[in-house]
């Protein structure tokens, strides 16, 4: 009798074992190909992510090679890189901003007493800039032509703006 048990107790202490052991071993191939999956989602993301940045810098000049060659070959030794330049062009249009009667280059009047300032800019090529305005209560944007002057001063021109609605 007491063999019988000892055999009995052995055979279910085997049999959990295996069953344990079976059960482990699914779970972890279930938990390594949910990890891949999981992996090549996040991957898929980071490259759907790259590619909607890399097409929003399309129109920038930090990626425009052809507007970059522009003043490397216009004689303009006043400035290192495209990158001072840009500077320099968004310092001069939001430095118009302290004016009383609000920022000239935003294309639009005060309204309501309430003047239009910059609130950003973003030089596109050697030519052009889009900006963001507001008054506070109105938004819109403007899109303005720029030219470096001899002096290292720059000369703006509204092209375009427009006011959302509220």
């Amino acid at each position: 009798m007491k063999k019988s048990l000892f055999l009995y107790l052995f055979i279910i202490a085997a049999l959990m074992n295996i069953f344990t052991y079976r059960y482990f071993s699914k779970k972890s191939e279930f938990d390594e190909s949910q990890t891949e999956g999981l992996r090549k989602k996040l991957k898929d993301s980071i490259q759907i992510f790259q590619n909607k940045l890399t097409d929003a810098d399309y129109f920038s000049i930090e990626k425009d090679q052809n507007a970059q060659n522009y003043f490397d070959n216009a004689d303009i030794p006043q400035f290192a890189s495209y990158e001072e330049l840009s500077q320099l062009v968004n310092n001069q249009l939001i430095a118009y901003n302290d004016k009383p009667e609000g920022n000239p280059y935003t294309g639009m009047a005060p309204i309501n007493g309430k003047k239009f300032i910059i609130n950003k800019a973003k030089v596109l090529n050697h030519r052009w800039i889009i900006a963001d305005c507001s008054d506070g209560q109105s938004w819109g944007e403007v899109l303005l032509k720029y030219f470096i002057n001899p002096d290292k001063t720059v000369s703006f021109e509204v092209i375009q703006s427009v006011v959302f609605d509220k």
